[in-house]
């Protein structure tokens, strides 16, 4: 039994100083540089755009609603089609209203008969009264005959207006250029006053689009309104699915106030619409062109690495040929470049491509690449 103990702590020993040896060796062995290709690091202007989520809309839409009650006698126009202001586009019976009409003048005429008829009274009794050749009664009765006259004459004047209006109000016209949607009612459908949607017209050139921005970005922003736009100006784009709209914009106005509860304030800017390519409703993108005057930090992509939601880049000491990981606040990304915000400095040496078999305190075998400290990167 000892003799079996003894064996077994004989090689638990030699396990033991085995393992001990074995890293002395490896520890020893000269690890080969990794090859990586390095860059230094310069500033460059940054041409890019900045993208928000927009929603094209009218800049003038109205709903079309009759004022009269009645049946529908017609409609004149082709669904979807342009549509010029005072155009014909609905009509309601009108009989009605001009019977209404017709009989409001007539009452007119009766109205200016009597008064007609007041007025020679009062002025034959004002006549007789100079010779004290009639009642003080009857001239006073007179006199309030003929104010009573000419007060009907503007009452049933009135009404003539009232009843017209009702027969204007018939007709029903396009309130301004624009594009008219899909009818509401048909032939000899019964409308209400207010009540019943007709149809809906909205401008169509130009257009709008809404933007929300961040309350920080309100300087900017008006900045950018004040200044003249030059032509072929392309700070304001349009884009559905990564595509570009023709034509650029400007902006019309910023909102009046800043929301309480998201800090964002809505900027709506106009784009041309000759082919009615826009339409109200429409979901895309507004990129809004960020040329600072400041020079960046850009580098490649590639040469970040991403940690716990956390950016590094690897930076070189020529000294030693050794990386250290370095970390760094990223920005906007443009093609196939990064804007650094923070951690690098114009000067450092970078490892481009090979980070992936980096680790700290990696030794590299470097193959340098210059960029063009001239270049602008555009996006």
């Amino acid at each position: 039994m000892l003799i079996k103990s003894v064996r077994n702590y004989s090689i638990l020993s030699f396990i033991i100083i085995a393992s001990a040896c074995g890293p002395k060796k490896q520890l020893g062995k000269q690890i080969p540089p990794v090859p990586v290709s390095t860059q230094k690091v310069i500033e460059a202007n940054a041409v890019y755009y900045d993208e928000y989520p927009a929603s094209v809309t009218a800049l003038n839409q109205v709903e079309l609603r009759p004022q009269v009650n009645g049946y529908i006698t017609g409609i004149f126009f082709k669904e979807g089609d342009h549509v010029k202001k005072g155009q014909k586009l609905y009509s309601i019976d009108h009989q009605q209203y001009e019977g209404a009409f017709r009989q409001a003048q007539a009452n007119v005429a009766v109205q200016e008969a009597n008064l007609v008829k007041a007025q020679k009274d009062v002025e034959r009794y004002r006549e007789l009264n100079k010779h004290d050749a009639i009642a003080k009664q009857q001239v006073d009765n007179a006199e309030a005959n003929y104010e009573e006259a000419k007060k009907q004459v503007d009452a049933a004047k009135a009404t003539v207006e009232s009843v017209q209006t009702n027969v204007r109000y018939t007709t029903i016209t396009a309130p301004f250029d624009g594009t008219i949607g899909i009818s509401q009612v048909r032939l000899g459908a019964a409308v209400s006053p207010g009540q019943t949607l007709l149809n809906t017209v909205s401008s169509d050139n130009p257009i709008a689009a809404d933007i929300s921005i961040n309350q920080k970005e309100i300087f900017r922003f008006t900045e950018l309104q004040e200044k003249t736009p030059k032509a072929n100006d392309s700070t304001f784009r349009l884009a559905f699915n990564g595509e570009l709209y023709s034509s650029p914009g400007k902006i019309s106005l910023i909102d009046r106030a800043v929301n309480m509860q998201t800090g964002t304030i809505i900027v709506r800017l106009v784009f041309p619409n000759p082919n009615n390519q826009l339409r109200a409703g429409m979901s895309g993108t507004v990129r809004v062109l960020n040329n600072s005057a400041k020079k960046s930090i850009i580098i490649p992509y590639k040469a970040i690495t991403e940690q716990l939601g956390e950016f590094f880049v690897y930076t070189v000491n020529v000294d030693s040929n050794k990386v250290t990981q370095q970390r760094v606040v990223v920005g906007k990304q443009i093609g196939r470049n990064v804007v650094i915000k923070e951690g690098l400095k114009e000067g450092e040496i970078i490892v481009v491509e090979g980070v992936q078999n980096l680790r700290q305190g990696s030794l590299i075998s470097a193959n340098a690449k210059n960029p063009d400290p001239k270049k602008t990167v555009n996006h």
